[in-house]
């Protein structure tokens, strides 16, 4: 009996534990409904104006030299000078002598054809001095028929001016020979490599350096069929004397930002078959002199930004670029709601945004920082009333083709 009585003590103590559990719970009030609805969040806006707009394009390029050389000698022997002006980063004059080969060999060429071209002189004069003695003599001595050419000595003539052009051949070709041994390049430039040294025997077609000139540098700006239109520029264009667009080239170099002005002299008969864009030419004229920046060239190798001003107004959708959310979304508070609209960019500068569709004029377009939103989220709309006006806008850009060598949007 005792047994029964341990064992069963315990099962009753817990039953009657979760009675009194149960009435309990069931004696306690149900808590209060909370029927307050979301607060609404106050976030700055600004209005989507509707305007027609000229477009600048956007792109990038790297700079190169209009004409650039390998240097290489026409004739060959040692090298017994170099001019300080060939170094790598050098710059040398028009006419300039930057290698001088050994030059006695030629010297001594040219001294042997003068002596050619003598003695060729003296044989001329000689046959001649015969033709006039048989022709005296035709006519003293024989007076019936007509003398052969022989008889009057006209072949040795003919044979001795022959002679004579060929010896004077040889000497300018002599003198030509000499006056390269001294290379030199008919304009003014840079070097870019040197690839010999005072002592080295060049021959003919050795590398000797090279070197590209200074007067003007070009940039190859790739362009996709949208922009051209925008310019108005056809494939193949070649401009003429005032109609070459303007574009302004930017980089930062030593930490300074640079900008330099250059034309589009042309864009290329051809479509690019890897990127499928058309490539625009622009020129910049004496970039190490009067067309560099504050004193800072448009260096060849240089990668610079480029802005052309569109000439095809368009039809765009503005509003300040601080509305830009992720790639292309906006937040619009409507009626009381903030609603996430996904737009479609024309173009995006420093300051403004520009798009096509997705939002309508006068909307109220969310710029200021906002977290944890989600599509119709209560919000206050609150205008900024001593915002600047921006209702034009020097850095509008074009989005730029996405390829390696432009620009992403």
């Amino acid at each position: 009996m005792r047994n029964i009585i341990k064992i069963a003590a315990p099962i009753v103590v817990l039953v009657a534990a979760v009675g009194i559990v149960k009435m309990l719970g069931a004696a306690k009030e149900a808590p209060a409904k909370n029927d307050e609805k979301p607060r609404a969040v106050s976030l700055y806006v600004d209005p989507v104006r509707a305007e027609n707009v000229r477009l600048t394009i956007r792109t990038q390029g790297e700079v190169r030299p209009k004409t650039e050389i390998d240097l290489v000698p026409q004739v060959s022997g040692r090298i017994v000078s170099m001019s300080d002006s060939f170094a790598a980063g050098a710059g040398f004059k028009p006419g300039e002598t930057l290698i001088q080969i050994e030059d006695a060999d030629y010297k001594l060429a040219v001294a042997s054809a003068e002596a050619r071209v003598a003695e060729a002189q003296v044989n001329l004069a000689k046959q001649l001095a015969d033709a006039r003695i048989k022709r005296k003599q035709w006519k003293d001595w024989v007076k019936d028929g007509e003398p052969t050419p022989l008889a009057l000595n006209q072949p040795q003539v003919a044979e001795a001016q022959a002679k004579l052009r060929a010896a004077q051949a040889d000497l300018s070709n002599a003198k030509l020979n000499l006056s390269r041994t001294a290379i030199k390049v008919p304009y003014s430039g840079r070097v870019l490599e040197r690839d010999v040294s005072v002592g080295q025997y060049v021959s003919v077609g050795t590398k000797l350096g090279r070197v590209f000139a200074t007067d003007k540098v070009e940039v190859r700006l790739p362009l996709t069929d949208e922009q051209l239109r925008e310019l108005a520029l056809p494939i193949g264009f070649v401009a003429k004397a005032g109609d070459a667009p303007v574009v302004k080239l930017k980089s930062t170099v030593g930490g300074l930002p640079h900008e330099w002005t250059g034309r589009i002299v042309r864009t290329h008969a051809a479509i690019d078959k890897q990127t499928r864009l058309i490539y625009a030419v622009a020129e910049v004229s004496d970039p190490y002199g009067a067309g560099a920046h504050q004193g800072m060239p448009l260096a060849v190798g240089l990668y610079v930004n480029a802005e052309i001003e569109g000439v095809i107004p368009q039809h765009a959708y503005v509003m300040p670029r601080d509305a830009l959310r992720k790639q292309d979304q906006v937040y619009l508070i409507r009626d009381g709601k903030l609603q996430i609209h996904t737009v479609d960019i024309l173009s995006t500068s420093d300051k403004l945004l520009y798009v096509r569709d997705g939002v309508k004029d006068g909307d109220k377009v969310v710029t200021a920082p906002v977290q944890a939103v989600y599509d119709g989220m209560p919000a206050l709309p609150i205008m900024r009333t001593a915002k600047k006006d921006t209702t034009t806008d020097d850095g509008v850009q074009a989005a730029a083709a996405r390829t390696d060598d432009s620009p992403s949007r």
